[in-house]
């Protein structure tokens, strides 16, 4: 984990304690991104009719998936891109007469700034 992970978690934390919900639906869905960057694509093993179920991994180990180690630069523009989609998304609505919604996602995409 990098140090800019560890602060994003870090912050989540606290804004979980702080009963901030908007704060922690930002953080734990910019999280998700940083985590899906990190999986890897699962390989295609052979089907093994072995065992109670067909076709299940079997092993210790098996369960465990290999992730990617991402940089401090890889992450913030994971953060870049997630800041990117909610500007865009912001003006998509306002154009549509939501201009709530917009704000909050212009501030959602101010809070992300401070990660960049």
């Amino acid at each position: 984990m990098t140090d800019l992970q560890a602060r994003l978690r870090a912050d989540l934390i606290t804004a979980r304690k702080a009963r901030d919900s908007a704060t922690t639906a930002v953080l734990r869905s910019t999280l998700a991104a940083i985590s899906n960057a990190e999986a890897l694509p699962v390989a295609e093993a052979s089907p093994t009719s072995d065992g109670p179920i067909a076709g299940a991994a079997t092993g210790v180990g098996t369960t465990e998936a290999v992730r990617r180690a991402l940089t401090d630069d890889d992450i913030r523009a994971i953060i870049s891109i997630e800041q990117t989609e909610r500007m865009s998304a912001a003006t998509d609505l306002e154009s549509h007469g939501a201009g709530e919604k917009a704000e909050q996602l212009r501030a959602e995409a101010e809070l992300l700034a401070a990660y960049i």
